[in-house]
């Protein structure tokens, strides 16, 4: 028995949209006829695939492995139809892209609109949350992730793209009432921003001096990189944040590095996609795109260093 390619795309919209009303206005297509044909799919499997009640809409088992090897085949499909008609088009369709808050603000937010522009037919949607997010289960694209330790293992494709230094920063209203200090030393007589109150100590390194634990006096604290750099601007002490976070900031000069050469560590981006949408040429455009904007602010900004 060979499976209808329509009927797996029926039952898959029907679980992702959570039921069969949903799943038919998206398709555009009546709801009785989304009913009829998972009815015939169960019959030809001689498997119930779905728990249908008044009240509740659920998988089986059975309908639950379904369900991920029905979402790959479309994949697959889609990817196969792709390769042929789209390998000279324009990429098209719709991206979805996940990140943290703060990755979205400081990092994509500068690019996502020069990808919008340079690909036109892209529909790109972003998803800032600080929870982690499954693209498998969650249907997400690409995940962009920043981190301070390497990601675990696992059966996404990673690729790094950019390494960004955690720097010390203050305002210069600030370093004019307390002096700008000369040494790491002098951090423990300075106001700190922190992100924990828990976390007081900052682990500095540089690279002819080594490293040292520096406990400045807790001043603020908040675990959100906006506000930090929100409060460094108002003035109430020295913070550590991604460079890229305060780059706009220092440029418009409401905030300068403290000690120049030390930094509190780094901060890794990494596109993660899956192996079967990563094939996708919308999908691999907009990696491509943010890998090539990401890899050049990198590098801009250490020339800048230099």
């Amino acid at each position: 028995m060979a499976l209808n390619l329509n009927d797996l795309q029926i039952f898959v919209q029907a679980v992702d949209n959570g039921g069969f009303a949903a799943a038919a206005r998206r398709l555009g297509m009546p709801k009785s006829t989304i009913s009829k044909r998972i009815a015939t799919l169960e019959a030809d499997l001689d498997t119930r695939l779905l728990h249908r009640t008044s009240r509740s809409f659920m998988l089986t088992d059975p309908g639950r492995d379904f369900y991920e090897h029905a979402t790959a085949a479309l994949i697959e499909a889609e990817a196969a139809e792709s390769a042929v008609r789209q390998r000279h088009a324009e990429p098209s369709g719709i991206v979805r892209i996940t990140a943290s808050v703060p990755t979205a603000q400081f990092v994509l937010a500068d690019h996502l609109p020069s990808l919008a522009v340079a690909y036109p037919k892209l529909t790109l949607q972003l998803h800032a949350t600080d929870r982690f997010v499954d693209l498998v289960q969650e249907g997400f694209d690409i995940a962009v992730r920043s981190h301070f330790s390497p990601l675990p293992d696992s059966e996404l494709v990673q690729r790094q793209v950019s390494v960004d230094d955690v720097i010390l920063v203050a305002a210069p209203a600030y370093l004019e009432r307390h002096a700008s200090p000369a040494d790491p030393q002098a951090l423990q007589d300075h106001d700190g921003l922190l992100v924990s109150q828990t976390a007081k100590t900052w682990q500095l390194q540089h690279s002819e001096r080594g490293s040292i634990a520096i406990s400045p006096r807790s001043r603020f604290v908040a675990d959100e990189t906006l506000v930090l750099l929100r409060a460094a601007i108002a003035g109430l002490g020295v913070t550590c944040l991604p460079e890229a976070s305060c780059k706009s900031a220092i440029e418009n000069g409401q905030i300068v590095r403290v000690l120049p050469g030390w930094t509190a560590g780094s901060v890794t981006t990494t596109i993660l996609t899956t192996h079967r949408r990563g094939q996708l040429p919308s999908v691999r455009a907009v990696v491509e795109f943010l890998a090539r904007s990401l890899q050049l602010s990198c590098s801009d900004a250490d020339s800048q260093k230099r």
